[in-house]
């Protein structure tokens, strides 16, 4: 029986209003990844993830969704994502979704209703609705992530509504109400709409996140609500969100052919990992593993975390270094020559590693973090908490000519794009890649056909166990089997390779046999 497609799928996401402007408007859309998608099969990889595109207000830039089952006019048309996805499975590619079942938009129906309606309704039921001590204090103490409460007054002027609504992000993104059954009926039927339509599989944004403590208590402190690996148990990863993802596991594999479900879990990898249990997500983020620096350490004990949770509940970790949410890993690892040597070391070390991957655009470009204007700035985040991820969001660069926005734009036009390009972006152009032999983009390439030739070759097994150590104080290994391992220097020597060893590709030219040069990474056959 041959393994599910997904547990070592290599997938591309696509930011769409960054990757490729087709109408000219300063806005990527669905016209312009269709015109791009020969590119991305091109560089090999099984399929693409989808950040919403779905009719959303914009605030968070999608992540506000007004209308779950339809495409924003922004972007396009439903008819058109239906030709992408005919074109995307003609040329072999996966269509992987967002779903953001945590949270709407302040402009989605329900919640409209819900505002018009009375304190207590069943309109209001839908969503957290509750009433503080007095009209100026907040029903909990509860933070958003974006910054300042998690709690907006309904109608601050009233004295007969003294209703406040939860939102953990921004006040346009209130959060449901997951104990209500109606919500998860509802997101049932968000599921069947894409899967009927062939999506291959969905996205679960703040997957952990959706079950808030009962009575809504205050929390024991006022740090925000879900902060990378310190989620306030109040509002993370309660026991009931595990009941969402059993129903959506039955529903998803009811489907011919199978379809997968990956989870955004920012959990710690022990409690991450349970919700891949088999009868729940197919798949989930290994976060603890996406926001590492450069270090041996780090890499060796979050790779050992990831690999204990694997053999108690029995899903491969899915790797990344990069998303949209984080900052670009050529700027994290240090910035500079050195920065982009990691970036680049790092993306070939997590695709020979046991399980699926995932990559950013842009990181097959090695593009770094821009700074981007403050006055350019259109992150909620920022505009809230004063951290802005607008950085890893710049469109990206096609073509050296500045014209079209490097190209970014593939219709005329005056629009300029919807957040600034540095001076410099036309030096990490995709044409620039494509005409060097020794650029990122071919180096991706040239690994992922190794890649798809070890799996035929049974070198690569999907089922391999990732046994992590150190050697020589800066040398990282991650050893699959008995026959392959990745290799990667981390220090500021040269490092050698274990004896009998036998590069078979490196992210930087080896300048001494049996060495790997610092800021590099290799995988090797072990004789």
């Amino acid at each position: 029986m041959n393994d599910p497609w997904w547990q070592t799928a290599v997938i591309y996401q696509v930011y769409p209003r960054s990757f490729a402007d087709g109408d000219g408007d300063g806005v990527g859309d669905l016209s312009g990844l269709l015109a791009r998608l020969p590119y991305l099969a091109s560089l090999g990889v099984d399929g693409i993830w989808l950040t919403p595109f779905q009719p959303s207000p914009q605030v968070d830039q999608g992540y506000d969704v007004s209308d779950y089952c339809n495409v924003d006019p922004l972007f396009g048309t439903l008819q058109q994502f239906d030709q992408l996805l005919d074109l995307a499975h003609s040329l072999g590619l996966r269509i992987v979704l967002d779903v953001v079942p945590n949270h709407c938009s302040s402009e989605h129906p329900l919640f409209q209703q819900a505002i018009k309606s009375s304190p207590g309704s069943a309109e209001r039921a839908l969503f957290h609705f509750a009433a503080g001590p007095d009209a100026v204090t907040p029903p909990n103490n509860w933070q958003s992530v974006f910054g300042g409460s998690a709690w907006s007054r309904v109608n601050p002027g009233s004295d007969s509504d003294l209703d406040w609504y939860l939102h953990l992000f921004s006040s346009a993104q209130p959060d449901w109400n997951w104990r209500n059954p109606l919500v998860g009926d509802f997101f049932a039927d968000v599921l069947r709409f894409w899967f009927d339509r062939g999506v291959d599989g969905l996205r679960i944004d703040v997957a952990h996140a959706l079950f808030k403590a009962e009575g809504l208590p205050d929390a024991a402190t006022t740090g925000a609500v879900i902060d990378g690996l310190r989620s306030n148990p109040l509002v993370s990863d309660q026991e009931e969100v595990h009941e969402v993802y059993r129903r959506w596991r039955t529903l998803t594999d009811s489907y011919t052919p199978e379809r997968f479900l990956v989870g955004e879990v920012n959990l710690e990898p022990h409690r991450a990992a349970r919700y891949t249990r088999s009868d729940e997500m197919h798949q989930a983020f290994a976060f603890a593993f996406v926001r590492l620096g450069w270090d041996t350490n780090e890499w060796v004990a979050v790779g050992r975390e990831l690999e204990a949770a694997r053999l108690e509940h029995g899903a491969s970790p899915t790797w990344a270094l990069e998303n949209h949410d984080i900052v670009r890993s050529a700027t994290r690892f240090g910035g500079g020559s050195r920065g982009a040597a990691r970036a680049r070391a790092g993306l070939l070390a997590i695709l020979g590693l046991p399980g699926g991957a995932y990559i950013y655009q842009g990181q097959e470009l090695g593009l770094p973090e821009v700074e981007v204007p403050l006055a350019a700035r259109v992150d909620p985040m920022w505009e809230r908490g004063g951290v802005s991820r607008d950085g890893a969001r710049v469109p990206l660069p096609w073509t050296v000519s500045p014209e079209r926005s490097h190209g970014f734009s593939l219709a005329d036009s005056t629009s300029s794009p919807w957040l600034p390009l540095p001076p410099s972006w036309g030096s990490s152009a995709v044409e620039v890649h494509q005409e060097n032999p020794d650029s990122t983009l071919r180096l991706i390439i040239s690994a992922l056909e190794l890649r798809r030739q070890l799996a035929f070759k049974g070198v690569l097994n999907p089922n391999d166990a990732g046994a992590w150590r150190v050697e020589n104080g800066n040398l990282l290994i991650c050893e699959r089997g008995s026959d392959f391992l990745v290799a990667v220097a981390m220090g500021d020597e040269p490092a050698r390779l274990p004896t009998g060893s036998a590069v078979i590709i490196a992210s930087s030219p080896q300048a001494v046999e049996g060495w790997l040069e610092p800021d590099n990474a290799a995988w090797v056959l072990q004789n």
